[in-house]
């Protein structure tokens, strides 16, 4: 029978999940490891108890006879440590190593470069349109001296003699608890598996260097606000002779004062006379394309909508283009002269201060009336 319960040594529950239960094995054996306590004895100890309760619980048979009797194995069987399973093992191991068993990765082949963005802000009238734009921004271009290899012209890059080209460097310690392999970045070449000993005197070895640079984007007609626009290998430069990473230009469009914009459709508001919008008008309306004629019916009431088919914002994908719609809004003179005041109050005794349609409160009453 064994002395501790090992689900109180691993700190979890009975009915601790294995994700649960190989959590708390991890954490327990990275503060307890031999290797990094400072009570060496004392550490080699709880170790061992927090493997042997792992090496139990993790596996469901074992943990299923353990619950039930207390125990795991036949006579003359107990789950002693038994040093360091496949479970166990593998398990610490990859907590403190991850990958790295296969040998740290080497980073000497090319490298692409990173992508950058720039964000550029555009006018309406640009986006219906169409631009051109010229920006300026800095990146890390490949350096023409050394061609990119970070090496003075006529020098070599040559095999690291610490790792031996493989970026990592290797130790074996003896422990209690057998051997223990620990693996970590090469200091002398960075994990790079080379190093340059005569670095390029314009780069300082890095094989690229920041430069400001100029480009014309072309914008085509339609972009919306948060549109992207991608230029490929204008991003940094590659590392070792890789390909160039992609400049990314966001847009956005500046408010305008007139004008609105819900995807290809535009909107405007103008402003109309008593007179237009009672006998009718022709009127011009602003658009982005400029002025479009525009017929008000006979009887507009302020706050009508009208809409001009095919002006609003062409598409960036095809031929089709949005609705400009026009929001008539009638403007009601805040001073009148003799002449005009007379007219509507001529207009007013035949008649034309009756109100045609019911008012609210009658159209109220029509809804609750009983039929």
């Amino acid at each position: 029978m064994p002395t501790k319960d090992y689900y109180e040594v691993l700190g979890v529950a009975r009915d601790a999940s294995p994700d649960e239960i190989k959590r708390a094995y991890r954490t327990l054996a990275r503060k307890h490891h031999p290797d990094v306590a400072e009570d060496k004895a004392q550490a080699e100890h709880l170790f061992k108890e927090i493997n042997e309760a792992y090496e139990v619980l993790s596996d469901p048979n074992k943990r299923a006879q353990y619950d039930r009797f207390g125990a795991v194995g036949g006579p003359g069987q107990d789950a002693g440590f038994g040093g360091f399973g496949p479970s166990g093992f593998g398990d610490i191991f990859d907590m403190f190593f991850g990958d790295m068993r296969a040998g740290a990765p080497r980073r000497s082949g090319p490298q692409r470069g990173s992508d950058l963005r720039y964000d550029l802000e555009i006018t309406l009238e640009e986006a219906f349109a169409g631009t051109t734009k010229e920006i300026q921004f800095s990146h890390l271009a490949q350096c023409d001296t050394c061609k990119g290899s970070g090496a003075q012209p006529g020098t070599l890059v040559v095999t690291c003699d610490r790792c031996g080209g493989s970026g990592a460097m290797r130790t074996v310690r003896q422990t209690p608890l057998g051997q223990f392999v620990t693996q970590s970045v090469c200091t002398q070449c960075g994990g790079e598996g080379s190093v340059i000993p005569q670095p390029c005197a314009v780069c300082n070895g890095r094989g690229r260097h920041e430069v400001e640079r100029k480009l014309s984007v072309k914008v085509p007609a339609g972009v919306d606000d948060g549109s992207r626009i991608r230029i490929g290998g204008s991003g940094e430069a590659g590392i070792r002779g890789g390909p160039a990473g992609d400049l990314y230009v966001y847009l956005s469009i500046a408010p305008h004062a007139l004008f609105r914009r819900d995807g290809l459709d535009t909107f405007v508001d103008i402003p109309l006379s008593f007179p237009q919008a009672t006998l009718g008008a022709a009127v011009d309306a602003p658009s982005l394309e400029g002025a479009l004629p525009l017929t008000i019916p006979p009887g507009t009431q302020s706050g009508t909508t009208l809409r001009l088919r095919g002006h609003g914002m062409p598409s960036v994908r095809g031929s089709q283009r949005g609705d400009h719609h026009i929001t008539v809004h009638v403007l009601v003179p805040t001073k009148l002269n003799k002449r005009q005041r007379e007219l509507l109050e001529e207009y007013a005794r035949a008649g034309g201060d009756a109100i045609e349609e019911k008012s609210f409160f009658d159209r109220v009453k029509d809804a609750f009336r009983p039929e």
